[in-house]
């Protein structure tokens, strides 16, 4: 669920501008075109709360560019994916993942997801445990070390850290069901406990003493060491490494600025924010 700046389930919406580069498909390094004239709706974008960095800056850059505003909305993005199949508002959606996008295209009413960044995973860890990269998995195996992760299904994090317990049995024989009952759920779900406004939510859980050891994105990871000093940052083994897509989709029929905006993303100029924010390249 997940910059690290958000809630769980803490949706924010910020009142932005959106650059609008093109109307048509989504092509990723795709020329530029003349964009559309500013719309008086705004553009209204869900987007997995690891984004919202990101995301804010891309479209504060757009707005001064057209002045075309767009609502930006974040939470876990199996939760929007949910709330668009509710019937939430949602013109453009930028998932974690690529499956809840396409889940929602195999339904018809939304385009085929395109991958815009990608993460990788790290592990958050308190200044009191000795852990490296090469002890990463025997740490999080001893029974005294509470691990944490985001909620699986409703947060692509989740997935992926069930993922990593996957790619651990090789490692380690009976290491996935060992890692499967002790891990403990603590952001990405829908009734997650929130993080005050304002706080990096793996920071926070941090700081509470929720978990010795958090497995999340490296973004989040970093981005809440620089609000905790005293939190590690340990990088996961190639071994145990588990590569996040991250997929980017607009509803059929959303309007010629919903689809310029998501054309946006795909450019050079907010590809290169990703970058600098730690995310990598499509």
């Amino acid at each position: 669920m997940s910059s690290a700046r958000h809630n769980a389930w803490g949706v924010s919406s910020l009142m932005l501008g959106a650059a609008v580069l093109s109307g048509c498909a989504m092509q990723q390094g795709a020329a530029p075109v003349k964009a559309p004239a500013a719309g008086a709706d705004p553009v209204q974008v869900y987007a997995a709360g690891s984004l919202r960095d990101a995301l804010t800056e891309i479209a504060r850059d757009h707005e001064a560019r057209t002045g075309q505003k767009v609502v930006l909305t974040f939470a876990a993005s199996g939760l929007l994916r949910e709330r668009i199949e509710q019937g939430a508002p949602a013109q453009v959606f930028a998932s974690a993942d690529t499956k809840h996008p396409q889940r929602l295209a195999n339904q018809g009413q939304w385009q085929a997801p395109v991958i815009f960044t990608r993460n990788t995973l790290c592990a958050l860890a308190q200044s009191a445990v000795a852990v490296t990269p090469d002890t990463l998995l025997s740490t999080i195996l001893q029974p005294q070390v509470r691990l944490g992760i985001s909620t699986p299904k409703a947060d692509p994090a989740g997935d992926y850290a069930w993922a990593l317990f996957q790619k651990a049995e090789a490692l380690q024989p009976g290491a996935t069901a060992r890692l499967e009952a002790k891990a403990l759920q603590l952001t990405g779900g829908a009734n997650s406990a929130q993080a005050p406004a304002g706080r990096n939510t793996y920071a926070w859980v941090m700081e509470q003493n929720r978990a010795d050891v958090f497995l999340t994105y490296c973004t989040n990871a970093v981005a809440a060491r620089a609000e905790v000093p005293s939190l590690q940052v340990v990088a996961v083994p190639e071994a145990l490494q588990v590569g996040a897509a991250y997929g980017l989709t607009v509803r059929a029929g959303a309007p010629a600025q919903a689809q310029a905006f998501a054309q946006a993303v795909l450019q050079p100029p907010a590809q290169a924010v990703f970058r600098r924010l730690g995310f990598a390249a499509p």
